[in-house]
């Protein structure tokens, strides 16, 4: 279920400016590539590969002058952006320059010949109608008016950044639980730990709860029984949690966790998946192919989870970054589908019976089930 949910996925490309790291991420209805900036997009489907137009960036990669302020407003249908041009010696509506697309937005002037830029965004928090967008000039205020696309999504302000994506994922994940699985147990822990501070969300770590339990180090509990023995008791934990609403869970890294194994997935189903990966892919042709290859070959993070982020490299000083880029992605993955929150509630309500994405009617017995998948390992 699972593998076919995930080769119908489409894909898109998208570019983030870091000075230091590459990171990538996808989704199960996208998927986004973060190498360098002004990347071609391409869109995957069942016939390959073909390209579609350019989308320009995902970090808010934005400029304004250091006297620039504004004043933002949403509205059920569009949102206000009042821009202060005081002690700007603008004659008149034909000194200002206002370009738009559907996620970027560009306000410059024009003083004593120079043409001074106000705002330069390549990040709107969500997109617009372009062809709708209406400015006009009000004391000593430009006022911008934009027409949002989901006039049911609340905008917290004009771009998207860490502190928008914050407050305005609340609305959208209606509660719901994130985990964090992938290939570092370390990674999965900081990166939780700056989603749970942001969202509001109780931080739970399998690692420490399993240590507790065991009152042994999980290092040296793989080396007395395995990490089978691991992955059977991190399971149970798991389960436990799978009621929890509001919280950000941890989980083990690489094969020793539930999460290395495709028959132990059935609980963590219960909330949004994030899975962190660590890529050799140096340009944008290997990142693709990469991508495709995992998706083709099954793997369990690609096939299983919601989310997933590649990044080259690890500095704990940029968890904040792929934390961002996950809640990015968790934002276009519930705004492609609504119901998602709520069918993951209806999953739990039901007893996490493992048949996610395809939730069978009460009272169907996954004992019984000829689709099960079967028992599966990470794949390195």
């Amino acid at each position: 279920m699972a593998s076919a949910a995930a080769s119908a996925s489409s894909m898109l490309c998208l570019s983030l400016q870091n000075p230091t790291k590459t990171l990538h991420f996808s989704i199960k209805t996208h998927s986004f590539h973060f190498l360098k900036p002004h990347l071609p997009a391409f869109r995957r489907y069942s016939a390959g590969v073909t390209p579609i137009s350019p989308l320009r960036g995902f970090s808010c990669n934005c400029s304004s002058t250091n006297t620039t302020h504004y004043e933002f407003s949403d509205g059920s249908s569009e949102v206000e952006l009042r821009l202060q041009l005081g002690g700007q010696d603008v004659l008149s509506a034909k000194d200002i320059f206002v370009d738009v697309d559907g996620t970027s937005l560009t306000v410059k002037i024009q003083q004593a010949g120079s043409i001074i830029t106000l705002i330069d965004t390549n990040s709107l928090f969500e997109k617009i109608k372009p062809a709708e967008t209406i400015w006009y000039i009000d004391d000593d205020q430009l006022v911008i008016s934009l027409k949002k696309q989901d006039p049911n999504l609340k905008w917290p302000d004009i771009m998207e950044s860490w502190e928008s994506l914050s407050a305005g994922s609340m609305q959208l994940l209606k509660g719901t639980s994130i985990y964090i699985v992938g290939d570092s147990t370390e990674i999965n822990q900081k990166v939780a730990r700056e989603l749970a501070v942001a969202l509001g969300y109780t931080p739970l770590v399998t690692k420490e709860l399993l240590e507790t339990f065991a009152k042994q180090t999980v290092d040296s509990w793989v080396l007395a029984k395995g990490s089978d023995s691991v992955a059977e008791a991190e399971s149970a934990i798991l389960e436990s949690l799978s009621c929890h609403v509001r919280a950000v869970v941890a989980t083990l890294g690489g094969s020793h966790g539930a999460a290395g194994r495709t028959d132990k997935w059935r609980h963590l189903y219960s909330g949004f998946s994030i899975w962190l990966s660590q890529t050799e892919a140096t340009d944008e042709d290997s990142a693709k192919e990469e991508a495709r290859r995992h998706i083709e070959d099954g793997n369990v993070g690609y096939t299983n989870a919601d989310v997933v982020v590649k990044l080259q490299g690890w500095d704990a000083d940029h968890a904040k970054s792929v934390a961002q880029a996950s809640l990015s992605a968790l934002k276009r993955l519930i705004l492609s589908d609504k119901k998602l929150p709520g069918k993951k509630s209806l999953y739990i309500r039901l007893g996490c019976r493992g048949d996610w994405p395809n939730i069978k009617p009460p009272g169907w017995d996954p004992s019984t089930a000829t689709d099960a998948p079967p028992p599966a390992t990470l794949q390195n």
